[in-house]
């Protein structure tokens, strides 16, 4: 994933109404949700919740579509793993330069400084 769509993605969840929006999207699963059922459901005014999913789905993290006269709202799985995936990418290889046994002999002199 590239930097730029990771900061995106993260920016619009960095919102806490964008926020409960998703996370209200991935308890409904696959099939998602309406805009109404949103709205009503995080008690949010319907003006106002088209502008936070409009970031949501800019970002990439959910997905719209019709249903006859609603909108249904749905979690954007592969792109919730791309963004977990990105955080973990390089975990625990270690910093160049800086051996695992420095860090934590690091971390304890900086533990013992703060006691």
């Amino acid at each position: 994933m590239q930097e730029r769509l990771a900061a995106m993605g993260f920016s619009a969840l960095g919102n806490e109404t964008r926020l409960a929006i998703f996370r209200l999207l991935v308890r409904a699963g696959d099939n998602g949700t309406t805009t109404g059922q949103i709205g009503t459901g995080l008690d949010v005014p319907l003006s106002t919740l088209a502008h936070h999913l409009d970031a949501l789905v800019h970002a990439g993290l959910i997905k719209q579509r019709k249903s006859g006269r609603q909108v249904l709202n749905s979690a954007n799985y592969p792109a919730l793993g791309q963004l977990m995936d990105y955080l973990t990418e390089n975990c625990c290889e270690g910093l160049p330069g800086v051996s695992l046994s420095e860090s934590r002999s690091a971390k304890s002199n900086a533990e013992l400084t703060d006691a």
